[in-house]
């Protein structure tokens, strides 16, 4: 059965329908959060067979863990799934800023510590570089790294100082030691937080540190505008006009808008998995605007209107197509409690959704009136044309 042509007619009656989903999904947008990837923290995954009341679990932990945390229940064919968002504490932040800073210098003083030993030799050759203040600077920068490895050994509970090591080489393995037990003393009194309350078959901790996190961030914003960029050149290049060049911008941009207002809506959270489906849906919705507008104005057979449904049957196969795979994998993310599936899977289809009305209620509207506005400036340039030599 041949559907009906949704563009004949007054086809701006599509318009309110895309644009009251964009102007909801704004709404929910502020209520996106930012998982542990982006945010640090702890995530820590808890397979038990036992039912669990997740709020009281969560305020339980709080009260003994004093950190800002999250439970979250999730049930699947394999059984419940508990997930434990969890802040870093004050001591783990600053062991991490520790570590940092400590490996940062740890080399340049190692090279000093050498310089210094040579000239103590006193096998110093005349063109040599090293001079006579190599032990100096060695001690302050000695002393400087010290009392940062003392402040890690401090956090850890140690009891040794780094100036019991005899150079940086064993310094820095002393160092690498008390970061390691100040990480396995957090995850063991967490762990004892939870035996208290949860029987579990399993449990998995997932730490991203602060500064891990900053560089995933500037990462991603490097990803999103390095890709922007490269779209506005590309659809510009293929259609040298603006008003088709910013239908297609405006469509890819309702996708993103939609996939995130469906992220705060359902609690979705920004991670590195949801990110990846958002930069997908760019790629898709460019490609469904593009065939769109490349039908449509680039093509001369038929009505403008016959064109652009012709291309909506086509991007529609595609996008039914994509949903289709994407819910199978979002049936696979619950029957398996995978979250990395969740996140795509679940990312993807709200897009493809958006993508349905952005594309074909928006973009399609905008790009109808600009083809049917040069269709009739070209119908009346030529009128005038015959009119004027159709009297000669």
């Amino acid at each position: 059965m041949e559907l009906p042509n949704i563009f004949e007619g007054n086809y701006r009656r599509l318009l309110p329908l895309p644009l009251l989903l964009i102007v909801i999904a704004i709404f929910f947008i502020p209520s996106v959060k930012q998982g542990v990837d982006f945010k640090g923290g702890v995530l820590i995954s808890l397979q038990t067979q036992e039912n669990v009341d997740a709020l009281s679990l969560e305020e339980s932990l709080k009260s003994e863990l004093g950190s800002e945390l999250s439970v979250k229940k999730i049930e699947s064919a394999l059984g419940a799934s508990i997930e434990i968002n969890l802040a870093q504490s004050e001591a783990l932040s600053r062991a991490e800023t520790l570590k940092g800073e400590f490996f940062s210098q740890v080399d340049d003083v190692s090279r000093l510590e050498a310089d210094a030993a040579i000239f103590e030799s006193g096998t110093l050759t005349n063109d040599s570089l090293i001079g006579s203040d190599a032990p100096q600077k060695y001690k302050v920068a000695r002393e400087r790294l010290d009392s940062i490895a003392n402040e890690l050994f401090f956090l850890s509970k140690m009891e040794q100082k780094a100036q019991d090591a005899p150079n940086t080489n064993d310094l820095r393995k002393m160092a690498s030691r008390a970061y390691t037990k100040i990480n396995e003393d957090y995850q063991a009194g967490v762990r004892a937080a939870i035996e208290k309350r949860v029987k579990y078959d399993s449990i998995s901790f997932e730490i991203v540190s602060a500064s891990l996190s900053g560089h995933f961030i500037s990462t991603a914003l490097w990803v999103v505008g390095v890709s922007s960029i490269l779209a506005i050149i590309a659809v510009f290049f293929v259609f040298r006009s603006f008003i088709p060049s910013a239908a297609v911008l405006i469509g890819a941009t309702a996708d993103i808008t939609i996939a995130l207002g469906a992220m705060g809506l359902f609690g979705i959270p920004l991670t590195l998995a949801s990110f990846a489906a958002l930069l997908m849906l760019i790629g898709y919705s460019l490609d469904t605007d593009i065939l769109l507008t490349m039908r449509t104005l680039k093509r001369s057979e038929g009505h403008a209107r016959e064109r652009a449904f012709g291309a909506m049957k086509t991007g529609v196969t595609m996008n039914i197509t994509a949903m289709a795979a994407f819910s199978a994998l979002l049936i696979l993310s619950i029957l398996t409690n995978i979250s990395t599936y969740y996140e795509i899977s679940a990312v993807a289809l709200a897009g493809l959704v958006g993508d349905l009305f952005a594309t074909w209620g928006l973009n399609a509207v905008i790009v109808l009136w600009y083809a049917e506005k040069k269709e009739k400036e070209a119908g009346e340039a030529k009128s005038k044309f015959t009119a004027f030599y159709g009297k000669k």
